[in-house]
């Protein structure tokens, strides 16, 4: 085996003790993602037992497995894995910014350069060897509200880098590698294919498809590094390549179980979590009835939605199953130059119990509150 590696350089303490000193919205709001569960190392969570399923693999004996800051460097993040200036994910509408240089990191592949970076890895590139690293966890992207999504979920990457000397990482041995993952998550029988695809960090790239109760499902994807990547992160791609995968664990756990809602991952209800297992087609507990109540407000060009919904995350926590749009529109003559009027139906639903009204109006009370006060709404 390995060795395993924690990252700790002192400066996620230093930011988050600056984030324990503040008092605006968005402090507290980081700061409650930070201490929510890591469900990928939480023992009875089909997260978890992913995680142990792939680090078990015969192929990854050898494997280090690293465990990254939470709170990264924006550069890192962005620059290094060449995400174009204009990309979206660099800006505050997407990504959780702690600081104006640091961020609530948005994928796990941060830990190639984390991994890289270390003394044991370093003595390994000095002397031409192969080495490979698993990193899993908590990641966080501001983004809609609906059964399918949350802005907190679970990743996990792989990657493998092998000395030329030794041999030329092909397209062949990235099926290889996630094909042993498609059998260790849904059977040794698993049907599974690759189909080409696209991502910034691998060229060629792949997808594979599982088929999962009849329906072929895409559930993880990878590539061979592009050797601009390795070059970024100070290897030298003449001496090296290597094959990487990344994936959101929810999504396979949710096609494993065929789960109908994400928010059940998080379940302490014990009809729900007994039923949270790999391979188990989950059966509803109860379908139980929504309430639902609109919100119409004008405000100013400036408006974000996705910092909208992370406010109706604050106020709703996880009894908000989904936020639609209903409507938008401007009127200036009605409204004024630059504004925009907005209608958004909010679903209130609880995973194990009926919702009473006089739960949900005290919520979009304080909704309809802090709309105007955040915001500088004019509520309708």
């Amino acid at each position: 085996m390995g060795e395993k590696i924690v990252i700790d350089t002192g400066e996620e303490k230093k930011l988050k003790e600056q984030l324990d000193r503040r008092q605006d919205f968005e402090a507290r709001r980081i700061r409650r993602y930070l201490s929510m569960p890591d469900l990928s190392r939480t023992p009875g969570s089909p997260l978890y037992d992913l995680v142990q399923r792939i680090y078990q693999i015969p192929q990854y004996k050898g494997f280090d497995h690293i465990k990254v800051p939470e709170i990264v460097p924006a550069d890192v993040s962005f620059d290094l894995f060449n995400f174009a200036a204009d990309h979206p994910a660099r800006s505050r509408s997407d990504t959780y910014y702690v600081d104006d240089k640091n961020i609530l990191r948005t994928h796990t592949t941060i830990m190639w350069y984390y991994h890289l970076n270390h003394p044991s890895v370093q003595k390994k590139i000095k002397k031409k060897l192969p080495f490979g690293a698993l990193c899993h966890g908590k990641v966080f992207r501001k983004d809609e509200i609906d059964r399918r999504h949350m802005n907190i979920f679970h990743q996990l990457d792989g990657w493998y880098l092998l000395p030329k000397k030794t041999g030329v990482i092909t397209r062949k041995d990235l099926e290889n590698t996630l094909g042993g993952i498609a059998k260790a998550i849904f059977g040794p029988k698993a049907k599974y294919r690759f189909n080409k695809d696209t991502f910034p960090y691998t060229d060629p790239s792949i997808e594979m498809e599982v088929d999962i109760y009849g329906k072929w499902i895409e559930v993880l994807g990878g590539g061979v590094v592009r050797p601009v990547f390795l070059k970024n992160l100070g290897l030298d791609p003449a001496s090296y390549s290597g094959w990487a995968y990344g994936f959101g664990l929810e999504r396979l756990a949710i096609a494993s179980m065929d789960l109908p809602d994400i928010r059940l991952l998080w379940s302490k209800d014990a009809r729900v979590t007994k039923q949270l297992k790999l391979g188990q087609k989950f059966t509803e507990v109860s379908k139980y009835p929504p309430i639902t109540r609109d919100i119409s407000f004008v405000v100013n060009k400036d408006f974000v939605p996705n910092i909208y919904f992370d406010l109706i995350r604050d106020i709703g926590g996880d009894l908000v199953e989904e936020v639609k749009l209903v409507d938008k529109y401007k009127d200036e003559k009605k409204f004024g130059a630059g504004k925009t009027s907005y209608t958004y139906r909010v679903v209130f639903r609880s995973t194990d119990r009926t919702l009473k009204t006089e739960e949900v109006e005290p919520m979009q009370g304080k909704l309809y509150e802090q709309t105007r006060v955040q915001f500088n709404a004019e509520l309708r």
